[in-house]
């Protein structure tokens, strides 16, 4: 996919079928996702005598394409091409993906936006919201929702992965330390996701087993030396009560269809599930077939090393994601400034797409270096590089990239290519 093919593909920002913008345009408008305005993209002659550039035309193109449904194709269409870059597979397969929320300040009156002193500070414009996104192993953002002030993540985690940009779902769901419930692990378990949080004292937490002769309508019995359980006595193990999901489990089949078609919110059915405190029947059953998946999270924790390192790692990932959003998103001082959800959806989906396209550039780029330097041609003896090696370049590089200042949009003539690598062995500009 060259350049210029992306910039063709951008008229998917309004759908299938629509009026296709100018090229110059939509990079214009894609290079302010933090929505400071076009001034930096105009300069003082509005827009250098360029007629895709002035302030009538940027100004259409963002109300008529850049809207909420027209930026997750855009930014789907990026998770797709970036996928097919070589490099990507020595990344991730595609299944894991890592949900955290990002807060913002917003200085508008906006039921969105709930107080919080320790993220937004004490006064009369402390309140703020959170985007909660999903950031895939390959280190593209799938999709996101805001969410009120900084309610528990666990509450709206499912809402976000059942609402992603991208065609390929992710099978394992990573999070941070209280991000979990039994009941979260049960809804995630009957909509086909292995949830894997990262719990913060393993020590305390309470492993199940499944006694088989519940469904007889008995229990297991016997002293702990016959019983067949062996070491895992010591643990203080307690039975989950499977005749509780057998007289549920058509509900929650039904529950299940209604999240993954998005006819309910996860949210809704998780307030409803836990009213008063106490878990309703259903809930009862959900969190109980919960604890099964959760046990065997938390032995593959215990006893594999690998799966350790891929929680981690997939937290750091996002947590670096972040990172850049924040030097990207630096237009109205860093915060939400609509005060309605669609508005704020809208900023946040533009800051995601924009950091879509900086971690496409940088895995393309990547990828044509490496090949270079495994083909020989920088005179670099030794210049394989080993899996382990490819596994830790990062795209999330932003060095090279002007975030601040006027923004000039001269099209280069690459003929559907990459523009020239640089030689490494050369002194850079600022050294000269």
């Amino acid at each position: 996919m060259s350049p210029r093919r992306t910039a063709g593909d951008c008229r998917r920002l309004g759908g299938e079928v629509v009026r296709r913008p100018p090229a110059d345009t939509v990079r214009a408008c894609l290079a302010d996702p933090d929505h400071a305005g076009s001034s930096r993209v105009l300069g003082r002659r509005g827009g250098g005598g360029d007629p895709a550039l002035t302030a009538s035309r940027l100004i259409g193109v963002e109300k008529g394409y850049f809207h909420g449904e027209g930026i997750a194709a855009a930014s789907g269409r990026l998770v797709d091409e970036q996928a097919s870059i070589d490099i990507t597979a020595d990344w991730g397969g595609g299944l894991v993906a890592s949900v955290d929320g990002m807060r913002f300040a917003v200085p508008v009156r906006s039921l969105y936006a709930h107080l919080s002193p320790l993220y937004f500070g004490v006064g009369k414009r402390s309140r703020g919201a959170t985007w909660l996104n999903v950031v895939s192993d390959k280190v593209m953002g799938l999709g996101g929702l805001v969410v009120p002030g900084t309610l528990r993540d666990s509450l709206y985690i499912l809402d976000a992965i059942h609402r992603l940009d991208a065609t390929e779902q992710p099978e394992v769901v990573v999070t941070d330390t209280g991000c979990y419930s039994d009941l979260v692990y049960g809804l995630f378990a009957m909509c086909g996701y292995q949830f894997a949080p990262r719990h913060a004292d393993i020590s305390d937490t309470q492993l199940w087993w499944i006694d088989t002769a519940m469904l007889e309508g008995g229990l297991t019995t016997g002293t702990r030396a016959t019983n067949g359980w062996g070491d895992f006595n010591s643990l203080g193990l307690r039975r989950v009560l499977i005749p509780a999901i057998v007289q549920h489990w058509d509900d929650m089949a039904r529950v299940a269809g209604s999240l993954s078609t998005n006819q309910v919110r996860a949210y809704d059915l998780i307030k409803m599930m836990t009213a008063d405190g106490r878990l309703t029947g259903l809930g009862n059953a959900f969190a109980h077939y919960g604890r099964i998946f959760k046990s065997l999270h938390l032995l593959q924790v215990l006893h594999v090393e690998d799966y350790r390192r891929m929680i981690g790692a997939q937290l750091n990932v996002g947590e670096s994601r972040h990172t850049l959003a924040r030097r990207v998103f630096f237009g109205n001082l860093g915060r939400l400034v609509r005060g309605y959800e669609r508005g704020m959806e809208d900023q946040v989906g533009a800051l995601g797409l924009g950091i879509n396209a900086i971690v496409w550039w940088n895995s393309l780029y990547i990828d044509a270096d490496v090949k270079r330097l495994e083909a020989g041609e920088l005179g670099i003896k030794g210049g394989e590089v080993t899996p382990e090696i490819r596994a830790r370049l990062s795209p999330l590089l932003f060095e090279h990239i002007n975030f601040h200042g006027f923004y000039p949009f001269n099209r280069p003539e690459l003929s559907g290519g990459l523009r020239e690598l640089r030689d490494p062995n050369a002194g850079s500009d600022e050294e000269e």
